[in-house]
């Protein structure tokens, strides 16, 4: 089955890109979730939309990116959670606390839909984030997460 992604898939592509998925994958997790719709003859249009919104938002220069990955590579970026006495958190740490995170580090704002954390944080103690700042740079940053 032919669908139009609508927002990031890190599997499969990012939003605008047409891809060819099995039907129940497309019925039970892409649709269901709002990542993509089903491709139609005048899907071109809506894939249209979707590139130009991607555009205005994006960082279009990769110099830009590549001093915004040294930046934040250079950062020591604080996270404040909840915690119990034992250093374990109430919850985890979400990518929105992260991006906040990096913004009140002095970084840029960042779409939470960019940061990439292979385990969940669910404890204190230092801990890594990837952020695609573009789709040739990719930024990792060092999280101190600690109670609060």
């Amino acid at each position: 089955m032919k669908v139009i992604l609508t927002h990031e898939v890190s599997s499969l592509g990012t939003a605008g890109d047409v891809v060819d998925v099995k039907d129940g994958y497309a019925r039970n997790f892409l649709f269901r979730r709002g990542l993509a719709t089903a491709w139609t003859k005048g899907g071109q249009k809506q894939v249209d939309s979707i590139n130009k919104g991607r555009e205005v938002r994006a960082i279009n220069s990769l110099e830009e990116a590549k001093s915004i990955k040294g930046n934040l590579e250079n950062k020591a970026v604080k996270v404040v959670a909840h915690a119990g006495a034992s250093g374990r958190l109430f919850g985890a740490i979400s990518t929105a606390d992260i991006a906040a995170a990096v913004k009140a580090a002095g970084g840029p704002e960042l779409d939470k839909r960019k940061i990439e954390v292979t385990t969940p944080i669910k404890s204190v103690g230092t801990h890594e984030a990837l952020i695609r700042l573009h789709p040739e740079v990719q930024a990792k940053v060092n999280l101190d997460v600690v109670a609060g």
